[in-house]
C-alpha cells in the first residue's frame, strides 16, 4: 500500500505542476522553469520505490530508456525553441513528461499533445478572425489571438498528453493501482 501512495502521490505532484503549467501558459503564454523542475523531481522517488519493490509491474522500463526519452526529447525541442518554433518552457515540460512516459509511452504522449495542440492552432486561427469572447483576461492567449496573435499555449497540449499516458501507464489507473495493492507489492 505504501507503494500505492508513493506512486500516486508523484504522479498527482507532477500532474499538478503540469496542470498549473497549462493554466500559466493559456493566462500569460509562460511556463515557470519550476513547475518543470517539480516535475522531475517527483519522478525519482516513485521510479526508485517501484525499481525498489515492484520491478515486475511494468510501470517503468530501465532507467537508461527514461533517461532516452527524456533526453532525446529535450535535444529535439531544444533545436525547436533555437529555431522559435516551440517555446522553452514547452521544451522543459515536454521533456520531463518524457522522462516519466519512458521510451514505450513517448509515441502516446506526443500523439495525444498533437492533436490537442493542433485543435489549440486551429482555436488559435477562429479567434483570430472571430473575436468569440467579450472580456478575455488581459494579456492571455485568447486575448491575444483575438488581436491577431499566432501564439499557441502549447502546455495546454503537452497537459492533456500527459494526462493521458499517465493513466495508460497505470499511475493514475485505479485498476492497475488496486491490483498493485492487492499483489502485495504494495505493501
Amino acid at each position: 500500500m505504501i507503494l500505492v501512495f508513493i506512486i500516486v502521490f508523484c504522479a498527482l505532484i507532477a500532474l499538478g505542476f503540469g496542470g498549473a503549467a497549462a493554466y500559466s501558459d493559456a493566462t500569460r503564454l509562460k511556463i515557470p522553469n519550476l513547475y518543470a523542475a517539480y516535475i522531475g523531481a517527483a519522478f525519482i522517488p516513485a521510479f526508485i520505490a517501484v525499481t525498489i519493490f515492484a520491478p515486475d509491474t511494468g510501470l517503468f522500463s530501465s532507467l537508461s530508456n527514461h533517461l532516452m526519452a527524456g533526453g532525446i526529447t529535450l535535444a529535439i525541442t531544444y533545436a525547436l525553441f533555437f529555431f522559435k518554433i516551440i517555446g522553452g518552457g514547452d521544451s522543459k515540460l515536454l521533456s520531463v513528461y518524457a522522462l516519466w512516459a519512458g521510451l514505450s509511452g513517448l509515441m502516446p504522449l506526443l500523439f495525444i499533445m498533437g492533436v490537442f495542440g493542433g485543435a489549440l492552432g486551429v482555436s488559435t486561427l477562429v479567434l483570430n478572425k472571430h473575436h468569440l469572447i467579450k472580456k478575455p483576461l488581459f494579456d492571455s492567449w485568447i486575448d491575444r489571438s483575438q488581436k491577431g496573435g499566432q501564439d499557441v499555449p502549447y502546455g495546454v497540449a503537452i497537459f492533456v498528453g500527459a494526462l493521458y499516458t499517465f493513466w495508460q501507464i497505470g499511475f493514475i489507473q485505479p485498476d492497475a493501482l488496486i491490483a498493485l495493492a492487492t499483489s502485495g507489492m504494495g505493501n
